[in-house]
C-alpha cells in the first residue's frame, strides 16, 4: 500500500474476489496482518484497524508491525529468506496470513456537468449549446479521480503446504481524502467479504 491508499470523501469497492473451490471454510489458529506501504503510519493505522476488528470477531490476530523486528521492511528477502520467516511464523503457531497492498493507481478527468445532463434531452441546437458552453470557460466543468486498485490475499501456511492461497479481492477506493475514514471503509469491506465467504470468521 501507499501513502495515498489510506488519505475519504471516497468510495470503496469491491471489483472481483476469488476463494480456493476446495476450501468450504477455513479458521485460523492464529493469523499475521500484514499492510505493504512505505508509510509507517498509514501501515500501523491498517494493521491496527483490521487486527482490532477480527480479534472482535473472534479472531486471533497479530500485527506485523508488532512481530517482526523495525529492520525487517529495510531490505528485500530472498525466497530463502521468506522460509525462515515461514518456519518462524509457524512455530509462533500462526496457521494464516492476510496481507494488502496496491498493485495500480489511475487518475482520470470526467466531465462533471455531462454527467448530471447526460439524461437531458436537448430539443434543438440552442438548448444544447447554452447548457454546455462552460466547457469553454470554467475549469470546474471538469474534476480529476483518483483510483487506488487494492489487492487483499488470505494465505494458509499450514504444515506440509506452501503459502497456499485461500481467497483474494480486488478492491478499488476512489478519491482517497482523509486517512481514517478511507482506512476503516476498507477494513469494514475486507470483514464483510471474510464473513461471506466464512473465512477466518465462521458464521453460525
Amino acid at each position: 500500500m501507499v501513502t495515498l491508499l489510506f488519505t475519504s470523501c471516497s468510495s470503496t469497492k469491491l471489483l472481483e474476489q476469488w476463494k480456493d473451490p476446495n476450501t468450504i471454510d477455513f479458521k485460523a489458529i492464529k493469523v499475521l496482518v500484514i499492510g505493504i506501504t512505505k508509510n509507517e503510519e498509514a501501515r500501523s493505522l491498517f494493521e491496527s484497524n483490521l487486527t482490532s476488528k477480527l480479534e472482535s470477531n473472534g479472531v486471533n490476530a497479530v500485527k506485523s508491525i508488532d512481530f517482526f523486528e523495525q529492520s525487517f521492511t529495510s531490505s528485500k528477502k530472498t525466497e530463502e529468506e521468506l522460509n525462515v520467516i515461514e518456519n518462524k511464523l509457524i512455530e509462533s503457531d500462526f496457521d494464516a496470513i492476510l496481507i494488502s497492498k496496491v498493485i495500480n493507481t489511475e487518475e482520470k478527468v470526467t466531465f462533471i456537468k455531462t454527467y448530471r445532463l447526460l439524461n437531458d434531452d436537448f430539443k434543438n441546437f440552442k438548448e444544447d449549446y447554452y447548457q454546455n458552453q462552460d466547457i469553454y470557460h470554467s475549469d470546474e466543468y471538469y474534476e480529476e479521480i483518483k483510483i487506488y486498485h487494492t489487492e487483499t490475499a488470505l494465505y494458509c501456511i499450514c504444515i506440509g503446504k506452501d503459502r497456499e492461497l485461500l481467497w483474494r479481492a480486488s478492491i478499488d477506493i476512489t478519491n482517497p481524502y482523509k486517512t481514517e475514514s478511507t482506512i476503516k471503509d476498507y477494513v469494514n469491506l475486507i470483514i464483510k467479504e471474510l464473513k461471506s465467504q466464512d473465512l477466518l470468521i465462521i458464521q453460525d
